[in-house]
């Protein structure tokens, strides 16, 4: 058969030409406007969907893609291989890895294995773009599952927050909440640890907060992979991109947007870098 397919979810924000090139499938998350559903990045795209969040009088709902809608890939994909490796967002935090095992167990013939990252947006991503990269290279099963297990202590993620409201109306901050309330207009950094939304530092300014974005990154020791995220604030996320290609080649760094489901918490005007330190 050919070679181990990889598969994800939509919060793992790759870019599309990237996912494309490197036979990444991602299974859409669903995100809500009242009574309407639309699918990540199939349905509705982040310029419109931060278009209509500015505007909404009520925050979306967000939930994970149905455990029909991951046996119909399964099922396309066990066409063409029969060993699969499923990566996807934090098990704790969404019911995507839960949707995506119930389905695996119903298809049968093929070898199906999944991986709760522990990470979402392009600290996932890159956890993924590394399998699909082995995959490639004609890799079995067993050696990505190692290439990414090893990887996921060096996947980071650390974001700026434009505002607070977002994540505090979505109820996703974890011990993130201790962030709220604690000061007016200040530009939180979060980052995730083990799985859960952390507070890192509450920063006056937005430039001293993107500051502190590259001073953390680039004080973290040696980094393989890096990209610069952004929720509907590409100016901010090119500067951010200018200043870590002082010190990283400019054309390996990766421009992502998150998409409607992460952003329906964080918010427009966000800024993140998501990296891998080290080398395996």
């Amino acid at each position: 058969m050919p070679n181990v397919k990889i598969l994800t979810d939509s919060l793992a924000d790759i870019p599309p030409q990237v996912a494309q090139a490197l036979d990444i499938t991602s299974v859409p998350c669903i995100v809500r406007f009242g009574e309407t559903e639309y699918r990540d990045r199939v349905d509705i795209f982040p310029t419109e969907f931060y278009q209509r969040l500015s505007t909404a009088a009520t925050l979306p709902t967000t939930s994970q893609p149905a455990t029909g809608v991951f046996e119909d890939i399964y099922r396309r994909l066990a066409q063409e291989s029969d060993q699969i490796l499923a990566i996807h967002t934090i098990s704790s935090l969404s019911g995507v890895f839960n949707a995506s095992r119930l389905a695996a167990e119903n298809i049968p013939n093929v070898h199906i294995e999944l991986i709760d990252s522990q990470q979402v947006t392009m600290s996932l991503g890159w956890l993924v773009i590394l399998a699909a990269r082995a995959a490639q290279q004609g890799a079995r099963l067993p050696e990505i599952r190692a290439v990414v297990e090893a990887a996921m202590p060096r996947a980071h993620v650390l974001g700026m927050l434009n505002t607070l409201e977002y994540a505090q109306r979505g109820g996703r901050l974890g011990k993130g909440a201790a962030l709220v309330g604690t000061l007016l207009n200040v530009k939180p950094l979060i980052s995730i640890v083990n799985g859960e939304v952390v507070p890192v530092e509450n920063v006056r300014t937005q430039k001293r907060a993107l500051e502190r974005l590259i001073e953390i990154v680039l004080g973290s020791g040696p980094i393989q992979e890096l990209s610069v995220i952004h929720s509907a604030a590409p100016e901010l996320a090119e500067k951010v991109k200018q200043q870590l290609a002082a010190t990283f080649p400019e054309d390996q760094i990766l421009m992502s947007e998150t998409g409607p489901v992460l952003g329906t918490h964080v918010g427009p005007g966000a800024v993140g870098i998501a990296w891998l330190t080290g080398r395996y």
